[in-house]
């Protein structure tokens, strides 16, 4: 138990005087340099979290957790196949879709892009790209009309109403020879799912529209199956397999971006231990700022001493007065990264308006801003972490201050 007076010497010799100047520019740099390795930490692991959060929720919202595919050609009896499947618990939805690559021109300029069929129906279901539709409406998305990402309509100066020609690789024979598929479609609707990748190079079709236009006929390329619990992924998975015998092979959402999420997790896990590494040389500052404390202390360590303090009341002295830089460090460098990760994207608008440069650019970063998802765990881990290494710090200096021999630091004063 820490008694009044332990507390009152150890807040002594937390304030400055110009006597110590020196040894409290050192304890300033310590408690910095907690302050903002404890911050930087949780800034940088929320921005992470966030980013692998935003993406697996955009990527599966819109490809779906598993696809069951033809080995062959198309899914002819893709109504069938899509019973068996919804039969399987856990299964929320299956949408039939097409997907192909096609070209994109319009008065002049051309790109390229993928092409996925959708219905109606469908396409109403999935809120990432129903409440992200910009322009239009989607009674219009029919026919052989087309969604748009923003993106992309803005880099061809597009809109809606507009007539554009997509060109498919796929070839079909004319009285002039064997030529690829043309056909013009309209711009019913622009959407913005906050992903530069599909908002820049995705064209959502009607489902009838591309199965003309790719000449699926009455087929599709593949099922999307979402699941209502995605943690049970690999027992509905064997599920599925067993309800499709054979009739269709079968991925899910990790062998399609398994190394992609791999290397987000990697590149977590370094970044931590990097970051950690700020915490540890802050504390090594706590280290050196308490062994100079206790040289300079040791008439006033003598004092004491021969007053009856004991060995222990020294070590707890100075173990309180460094520890004190950590937990106050640790706790301000919480609030700071906390404050900034809840507020990361005002913070980036008011830097780059005073710096006129750009921080975060969608084109390379995938994401339109930038995402910050804090886990309360880690905060919990971080500020646990930070404040044992401040405590540890603390412990050879301590025991250096309850060595001191009395008789000995009195001779030479």
């Amino acid at each position: 138990m820490i008694s009044k007076f332990e507390r009152t010497v150890a807040w002594r010799y937390l304030r400055s005087k110009k006597a110590e100047g020196f040894v409290s520019v050192i304890a300033g740099f310590s408690f910095a340099g907690i302050m903002i390795g404890v911050a930087t930490l949780i800034i940088v692991m929320s921005v992470m979290n966030g980013f692998r959060a935003e993406l697996f929720s955009r990527i599966l919202g819109l490809g779906g957790h598993m696809n069951a595919y033809s080995q062959v050609g198309a899914l002819y009896d893709y109504i069938s196949l899509s019973d068996a499947i919804k039969s399987v618990e856990g299964v929320q939805s299956v949408t039939p879709t097409i997907e192909g690559q096609t070209l994109l021109s319009s008065r002049g300029s051309a790109s390229g892009v993928m092409v996925r069929g959708i219905s109606q129906a469908d396409f109403a279901t999935r809120d990432i790209l129903y409440n992200g539709i910009r322009k239009g409406e989607l009674e219009n998305f029919r026919g052989f009309k087309i969604a748009i990402g923003s993106v992309l309509a803005s880099k061809l100066g597009l809109d809606i109403g507009d007539k554009v020609t997509l060109t498919s690789p796929k070839l079909k024979s004319t009285p002039f020879g064997t030529v690829p598929t043309q056909r013009s479609f309209e711009i019913a609707m622009l959407f913005d799912v906050e992903m530069y990748e599909y908002n820049s190079g995705f064209v959502f079709m009607p489902l009838p529209a591309a199965q003309k236009f790719f000449q699926f006929k009455n087929g599709v390329s593949s099922l999307e199956i979402f699941l209502s619990e995605p943690e049970r992924i690999d027992e509905i998975r064997q599920a599925i397999k067993i309800e499709l015998n054979g009739r269709a092979g079968l991925y899910d959402w990790r062998d399609m971006n398994k190394s992609f999420f791999n290397a987000l997790e990697v590149e977590r896990n370094v970044m931590f231990l990097i970051l950690s590494m700020i915490i540890i040389v802050a504390a090594f500052n706590i280290i050196s700022s308490m062994i100079m404390l206790v040289k300079d202390k040791g008439h006033d360590i003598a004092i004491m001493r021969t007053m009856g303090a004991t060995r222990g009341n020294m070590m707890r002295i100075f173990m309180l007065t460094g520890a004190s830089i950590g937990f106050i460090g640790t706790l301000l460098g919480a609030a700071l990264g906390i404050s900034f990760a809840l507020n990361i994207e005002t913070v980036r608008a008011v830097i780059e308006g005073m710096t006129g440069t750009v921080l975060w650019d969608a084109e390379i970063r995938f994401l339109s801003e930038i995402p910050a998802k804090i886990d309360w765990n880690e905060v919990i881990t971080v500020v646990v972490m930070a404040f044992s290494l401040s405590v540890m710090a603390t412990i050879y200096p301590a025991w250096r201050a309850a060595r001191l021999d009395p008789v000995e630091a009195l001779r030479y004063e």
